[in-house]
């Protein structure tokens, strides 16, 4: 019986991609072998909370709630304003899908001149109805900053504002509050 021409093309190209990756597994120290009789799948132990931490874009995160899942950074720009974020998610579901449970963003540019500028701005990027959008006055830390529910943001330096915002099914406005009033600058001292 001859082979097929697809059947050629593709076994190898497999068998690439196969051993390629049973060598960086190898690279990094992990085993492609499992023994028969495993019956659970291995999976490395999350990081502590301290260790999923640490700082952004110059801003110390301090205070995480219990329970957050996975990080990912971004940075991305609009509107000449560049954002640096850090996104905790769980998952995936029974259907595949991850849940944002946490962020936390630095927000950058020169139009952002005060807490109402902040405010104007996250107002036409986050595309709010002027007027009704339910905010309340915060203090975080020592920065001005306005609270609604699932998230907070606050100006801290003319050109410097953070924002954090959480799955609000899942945490409480306490939980919010406390993980914004510890992400802020790192000290200088």
């Amino acid at each position: 019986m001859s082979r097929s021409p697809l059947r050629s093309r593709v076994v190898p190209s497999a068998r690439r991609i196969v051993i390629g990756s049973a060598v960086v597994l190898a690279s990094l120290g992990l085993s492609t072998t499992v023994p028969a009789s495993a019956t659970s799948t291995y999976s490395a132990a999350s990081p502590s909370t301290e260790q999923r931490a640490g700082t952004l874009d110059g801003f110390v995160i301090e205070n995480l709630p219990d329970g957050i899942g996975t990080p990912s950074d971004f940075e991305y720009e609009w509107e000449d304003v560049s954002f640096h974020s850090r996104v905790w998610e769980t998952g995936p579901d029974p259907d595949g899908a991850y849940k944002v449970d946490l962020t936390v963003k630095t927000i950058r540019g020169e139009k952002l001149t005060d807490l109402e500028a902040l405010k104007d701005f996250l107002v036409e990027y986050e595309e709010k109805e002027p007027g009704s959008w339910q905010l309340t006055p915060v203090k975080v830390g020592g920065y001005d900053g306005l609270f609604s529910g699932d998230e907070v943001f606050y100006f801290v330096a003319p050109g410097v504002a953070a924002e954090v915002t959480i799955d609000h099914e899942r945490f409480t406005d306490e939980d919010v509050l406390d993980t914004a009033a510890g992400f802020h600058p790192e000290s200088t001292t």
